[in-house]
């Protein structure tokens, strides 16, 4: 079950449990939290390209763990409406 971090419980977790740990963006510590990184992917600011490969590498790994759909092939397609 999820639900919402307070400032303590987002202070408390190391930086690994983050998408983007060096911005302390995108927690991924339930399958709710993994489905909002890959919603918001495309909103993270001030990322460079290779922690957003990294990032997106962490959330597929999140993904599999929490047994959320992840579609997007690469980095680039996260955040973005699918086509279908």
């Amino acid at each position: 079950m999820s639900h919402q971090l307070d400032a303590d419980e987002r202070d408390a977790m190391p930086d690994s449990q983050f998408a983007f740990p060096r911005l302390r963006k995108e927690p991924l510590n339930d399958a709710s939290h993994v489905r909002n990184a890959i919603a918001r992917f495309d909103q993270v600011r001030d990322a460079t390209d290779a922690e957003r490969r990294e990032a997106f590498d962490r959330i597929r790994r999140a993904a599999k763990k929490f047994d959320v759909e992840m579609t997007a092939e690469r980095w680039q397609d996260l955040g973005k409406p699918s086509n279908k």
